[in-house]
């Protein structure tokens, strides 16, 4: 459980690192079913955007009681996860991730999500580490985006240099096991893994109910955009109920 103070420092920065980490045992499982995913689909080896539509083995890691617990906490007590994806960041040749906000891709409406980010390796500033704005979700504000489709980046949307502060940025450096929790308005990114130690990264994404999963708007963002489209992610309610009475829990797979 996160104490007072951490959901203070959620509230306050955007971010939150646990005191809570994950066994080994579970790690390992992470690991292991993360090779069969890639060796069944090459091209997820640098990033997967939704490893719940390949294999369901990932379920085993999205209803980890104390992770719940803390998500409560900061989101409320009626929540449901839309997706869950993978940074792979092999060594050597692991790909960047541009600086952006979840929100620009997520078809949610309000945009509200608590991320949960799995370090599966140790993260650390050699490896490609997440890197993040504290504060930079307070103003609940989309800023503004361009398309960079760059081959070496995991992502295609990335915000202007004018719309931040780089120099504000802070390593989300993570012990493997450890995990970090941010808000969707979060201004975060990576550097490309040119060290000899993969950085893998699994995140959880978790929305409280009181928001609408819109799978129309799902379609209309990713033609905007030219990325993947959202509308048949399953939603998965954790705890609680569907405040809204508008989401759609049927299977899509």
């Amino acid at each position: 459980m996160l104490t007072q103070e951490q959901v203070a420092q959620y509230h306050r920065d955007g971010y939150v690192v646990p005191d809570f980490r994950l066994p080994a045992e579970t790690l390992e499982a992470i690991r292991t079913d993360h090779t069969r995913l890639v060796n069944n689909h090459p091209e997820f080896r640098n990033y997967c955007p939704t490893v719940l539509a390949y294999d369901l083995a990932f379920l085993n890691y999205v209803r980890i009681p104390t992770v719940l617990d803390m998500v409560e906490q900061v989101i409320g007590e009626d929540f449901a996860l839309w997706n869950s994806s993978f940074f792979a960041k092999p060594a050597h040749d692991g790909q960047a991730t541009p600086w952006h906000q979840d929100g620009e891709y997520w078809p949610l409406r309000p945009l509200a999500t608590c991320t949960v980010w799995i370090a599966v390796d140790a993260a650390t500033p050699d490896n490609g580490c997440l890197r993040l704005i504290p504060g930079s979700h307070k103003a609940k504000t989309l800023w503004q985006h361009r398309t960079n489709s760059a081959p070496d980046l995991t992502l295609n949307q990335e915000l202007l240099p004018s719309e931040f502060a780089k120099e504000n940025a802070v390593d989300l450096v993570l012990e493997s096991g450890q995990m970090s929790l941010h808000d969707i308005y979060m201004v975060h990114g990576s550097e490309a893994n040119h060290s000899p130690q993969p950085r893998r990264g699994m995140t959880l994404r978790y929305f409280p109910t009181t928001s609408v999963f819109d799978r129309a708007l799902a379609t209309e963002r990713a033609l905007a955009g030219n990325f993947l489209d959202h509308k048949d992610r399953t939603l998965f309610l954790m705890r609680g109920v569907d405040r809204s009475q508008a989401n759609d829990f049927r299977l899509r797979w």
